[in-house]
């Protein structure tokens, strides 16, 4: 029941309260103060994060070096530690700075490339001269950037962005309440004019910069910029304005001509925003190289000729790698990343360089979840992380051959310790069949939960091509808040739509293609209605959704699209009119609205605000740089123009992760604790 009074002593004079009143009152009040204190545990004093293990690797793999602290003055020291059996070594001062050489220090060690406001420069360490190589206005529209010594020291190559034709969009600065600063910066909207980028070659003493890949009038993007294994040829990656066409280019510095060594196309993308499969490596002295590509329906390792003719193929047909990982040339091994059976897992793996044999699993089969390795340089030894969704991360040395672990460097027994004080049950991992496909999804439970009772749910949704929200790793997306959640007495479900970047296939990812929304609202509205066919446990008459981001339209779109499947909303910094985003992201996926009208329609929320029945809280920041707080503003105009009830709260001058200020992580969590709790009450029926 809504009333137009609020407040304890309102209520008792209106003679309203009842004893279960009080009682309900009552248990709010202990639900936000448990949220209040666990929250402020996860995000204030950073308790639940784990601790990770950071070192330096030497470059003959003989050792690593970390940072640790001296028992005796507290100071910072560096520690070389002997890889094989773990000698431990204090270094002095100068002997830790140079444990690692610096990108920015000369081949020879005798000089230093750094910028300034845009510009570069070159410091002799010798001469203490500093020469300009690049003259370029001071001002932001143009910056010479990603800079990179020849292999001899004679040359740089970098990056030249130009944003003067970029329209340019006016921010509020915090100042002068009463008369506030404003500066411009430039942003790229869907359909507009982005930054220009071209490439040059300057000598390392000075002189005019040789462009060897000029801006185009169309706008282009560029991935691997680098020296080609020798000082006389650099390697471009340069991809589409729409990524839907890529080329790897070898450009000869003496005479500026350009030689195409890779290209491919794909009607939707070749490259997304994730960048899985951008870059290349060589292998072979240069004379070959490692790429990926996804050109077959899957992501597979290929090698080809440095003249662009296809060698091999590492990876089997049908499995997606994951990433790349490393090359160990000297033993003829590809690694990579793949988990062919469980999508929301992750696993090392390996593959002969020449293409012969079968590939293999290196990770333990006996560790099912998430594995990251930090490799040392010749490719021996490991630093290996492993966890799953309830479990914090293990970090150990390994040997690579055989896995097998040399010493354990950080097992968090500590936090483990302090989990088992948690009341919520483990998280269950399930598939969901709807149509003729089926999604991952994971599922959080009260502490007290009671198959024979039926309980909220609650969902998280991102849905996006840029990231997966169902991952059986440490610390995915906000899980430290949604189990949070589960104690009070939420089901908390989060499902990966197709579109998401699983590892499923390329026809899986590119499913959204033409149009981000209507497909991952059907679906997540499809596995919520399975969700409550398969488990009786769960209430479909109280459904809750949120997200950030691509979660918060997703968001938008279930509680317009879908009302009668979700009943109340949290969207933070959602974009409801996708042709007033950045270019860079939103082209990917559905180009322009001059080349898809209609795609932009059809996934804009903003066009199906008339569908909102539930109770829904808008989110946003004012200093918003990516997502501008005004392509909310219009959606909020338009639930006022429809008659729609529903809440707003603005966070000034905060940007896309609301952060910024005192006490903003916390209040961001317990608004939308508090906004569940009067919408979407907990506990079991």
């Amino acid at each position: 029941m809504k009333t137009m009074v609020t407040g304890f002593l309102g209520f008792l004079w209106l003679g309203l309260v009842s004893a279960s009143d009080l009682d309900g009152q009552d248990e709010t009040a202990a639900n936000l103060r448990q949220a209040e204190r666990r929250i402020r545990a996860i995000y204030e004093r950073g308790e639940f994060a784990g601790k990770r293990f950071r070192a330096d690797w030497l470059a003959d793999s003989t050792g690593y070096v970390v940072t640790e602290t001296s028992t005796g003055s507290q100071r910072p020291i560096a520690v070389r530690y002997d890889v094989a059996n773990g000698k431990r070594t204090e270094l002095n001062r100068s002997a830790s700075s140079r444990r690692g050489r610096p990108e920015n220090l000369s081949p020879d060690g005798k000089s230093v490339l750094y910028s300034i406001r845009g510009n570069l420069y070159v410091h002799d360490l010798n001469t203490n001269q500093r020469t300009a190589l690049t003259r370029s206005r001071h001002n932001e529209s143009i910056q010479n950037s990603r800079a990179v010594w020849s292999p001899n020291g004679e040359r740089i190559a970098f990056v030249q962005s130009d944003s003067s034709n970029v329209r340019r969009r006016a921010m509020l600065l915090p100042s002068d309440p009463s008369y506030p600063q404003v500066r411009t910066m430039p942003f790229s909207r869907v359909g507009e004019s982005i930054t220009a980028l071209r490439v040059g070659v300057v000598d390392a003493s000075g002189g005019e910069a040789k462009w060897l890949i000029p801006a185009s009038a169309e706008g282009h993007y560029l991935g691997q910029v680098s020296w080609a294994g020798n000082s006389n040829e650099l390697l471009v990656e340069k991809l589409s304005r729409f990524r839907n066409e890529r080329e790897f280019l070898l450009a000869d510095v003496r005479t500026g001509k350009l030689n195409r060594i890779f290209h491919e196309s794909d009607r939707a993308w070749v490259v997304a925003s994730y960048g899985k499969n951008s870059g290349l490596e060589w292998v072979r002295d240069g004379r070959a190289f490692v790429v990926l590509s996804e050109k077959d329906g899957w992501r597979r390792a290929y090698v080809y000729s440095r003249s662009g003719e296809e060698q091999a193929v590492l990876t089997p047909p049908g499995i997606d790698v994951i990433e790349r990982a490393v090359v160990d040339e000297a033993r003829g091994w590809f690694y990579y990343y793949a988990s062919p059976d469980n999508a929301t897992q992750k696993y090392l793996c390996r593959a002969r360089l020449d293409g012969t044999g079968k590939p293999e699993r290196v990770t333990p089969q006996d560790q099912p979840g998430t594995h990251e390795y930090q490799f040392s340089p010749d490719a021996e030894w490991a630093f290996h992380t492993y966890s799953s969704f309830d479990a914090p991360p293990i970090i150990d040395l390994v040997k690579l051959d055989d896995h097998s672990v040399v010493r354990v460097l950080e097992d968090n027994q500590e936090l483990r310790e302090k989990l088992k004080t948690i009341s919520a049950t483990p998280t269950e991992f399930l598939q969901l069949k709807i149509d003729d496909v089926t999604v991952d999804a994971w599922m959080m439970k009260p502490a007290d939960f009671d198959p024979s009772r039926k309980y909220p749910l609650f969902v998280y949704v991102y849905g996006e091509p840029h990231a997966q929200t169902v991952l059986d790793r440490w610390r995915t997306s906000h899980a430290d808040f949604h189990r949070l959640l589960a104690e009070l007495g939420y089901l908390v479900v989060s499902i990966d739509n197709r579109g998401t970047p699983a590892p499923k296939g390329a026809a899986w990812r590119r499913a959204v293609f033409g149009s981000l929304g209507p497909l991952s609202t059907r679906e997540q509205a499809a596995a919520v209605k399975e969700l409550g066919r398969e488990r009786s446990y769960v209430d479909l008459s109280r459904v809750g959704v949120w997200g950030w981001s691509g979660g918060g339209s997703n968001t938008l779109n279930a509680m317009f699209r879908e009302p009668d499947v979700f009943h109340v909303g949290v969207a933070v910094a959602p974009k409801p009119q996708p042709h007033l985003y950045n270019a860079a992201f939103q082209e990917i996926y559905m180009e322009t609205r001059e080349t898809n009208p209609d795609g932009y329609r059809r996934a804009a929320p903003i066009n199906f605000a008339e569908g909102l029945k539930g109770d829904l809280l808008i989110v946003h920041g004012t200093g918003e740089t990516n997502t501008h707080i005004q392509i909310t503003e219009g959606l909020v105009d338009r639930l006022i123009e429809l008659g729609k009830p529903f809440d707003y709260m603005a966070y000034p001058n905060r940007d896309h992760g609301i952060r910024e200020g005192r006490g903003t992580t916390v209040h961001l969590r317990m608004l939308i604790v508090r906004y569940l709790l009067d919408h979407l009450p907990p506990g079991a029926r």
